[in-house]
């Protein structure tokens, strides 16, 4: 059995327990596709997962992967598979709550990939895959998000913070971005109305909006309080200092009152990846790319993400 190359790590920790190790290639299932892998990316789930805060669902068995977002060509075919052939370029997802991307290959159902768009090479492509998916669902499906409203961006220079500056200014809306300084400018130009330092202005200097996407997790009451009447907000993150009263005080808040709280869990199948392609092939989302770094260097990108102050994402490129 032939072997690849592969991210891995033996026990939980910081991102130093990471290294490029091998392990036996994949073979697709009938019902399955063999990807190879071109470049994948880093998201917070999966540093979550490496840390150990996610033990009940990663388990205790190592070795074990990193890396959701898939990026690559078709290498081989399952023999019930029909829509796709060898050497078409896809992009998608692991399924939930499996990791492992950060490979040279990988073997996953077709509803987790769709063609990805034309125009973009496949590097690049791999910073959208899970942080579009999770765009489009919290503005377009969650929130339903309509031209003229106002919309409030927390995290607006992360992973999917910058779609859903640029999804917003797509559908149409007057959006507020808050952000660290020195990517202020960034925010402007993938399409915010207005941009603030996160560090200088809070909620008591902002609002009312009728839409609010929340990438952070700290003070959710706050920032729900800015809603206007009949305002929805989608929460996709919590406060890991506080995670009972955080996650409480959200899921209280997705039944009582008339400013909603949203909240999904990313399970994103074909048709998403699908729309998220259309939207990039029309110029409404471009991949926003803080570093792309080695697979020998998932270590570095997963300590550059921790550190914060980045600028979109950091890319995995494995060919």
């Amino acid at each position: 059995m032939s072997e690849m190359r592969a991210a891995r790590y033996d026990r939980y920790g910081p991102p130093e327990v990471l290294y490029e190790g091998t392990l036996p290639k994949p073979v697709a299932g009938p019902r399955e596709v063999l990807v190879r892998v071109h470049a994948t990316s880093v998201n917070g789930g999966e540093l979550s997962g490496r840390a150990g805060k996610a033990k009940l669902v990663t388990g205790r068995k190592f070795p074990q992967g990193t890396g959701v977002d898939i990026a690559g060509e078709i290498a081989e075919v399952g023999s019930a598979v029909r829509h796709l052939a060898v050497g078409d370029r896809v992009w998608g997802v692991m399924p939930h709550w499996t990791f492992g991307a950060a490979a040279e290959y990988v073997a996953v159902r077709p509803r987790q990939l769709s063609f990805a768009p034309d125009g973009i090479d496949l590097v690049r492509a791999a910073a959208l895959p899970a942080v579009g998916t999770t765009a489009i669902t919290a503005l377009r499906d969650k929130i339903g998000l309509r031209s003229g409203e106002r919309l409030l961006v927390r995290g607006a220079a992360g992973g999917v913070g910058s779609v859903a500056v640029q999804l917003g200014h797509a559908l149409g809306a007057h959006v507020t971005a808050l952000a660290g300084a020195k990517t202020l400018d960034l925010v402007r130009e993938l399409g915010a109305d207005e941009a603030y330092d996160y560090r200088t202005t809070g909620p008591a200097a902002l609002g009312p909006f009728d839409a609010v996407l929340d990438t952070v997790g700290t003070e959710l009451r706050a920032y729900r309080g800015l809603l206007s009447p009949g305002g929805r907000m989608v929460a996709i993150a919590y406060d890991t200092d506080r995670p009972l009263s955080s996650l409480g005080s959200v899921l209280l808040s997705t039944v009582h009152g008339s400013r909603r709280v949203r909240i999904f869990t990313g399970d994103p199948l074909h048709q998403l990846f699908a729309d998220l392609a259309a939207y990039v092939e029309k110029g409404a989302i471009r991949p926003v790319i803080d570093t792309v770094h080695p697979l020998s260097g998932v270590g570095a990108a997963h300590r550059a993400m921790e550190a914060g102050g980045v600028r979109g994402k950091h890319v995995i490129q494995v060919i």
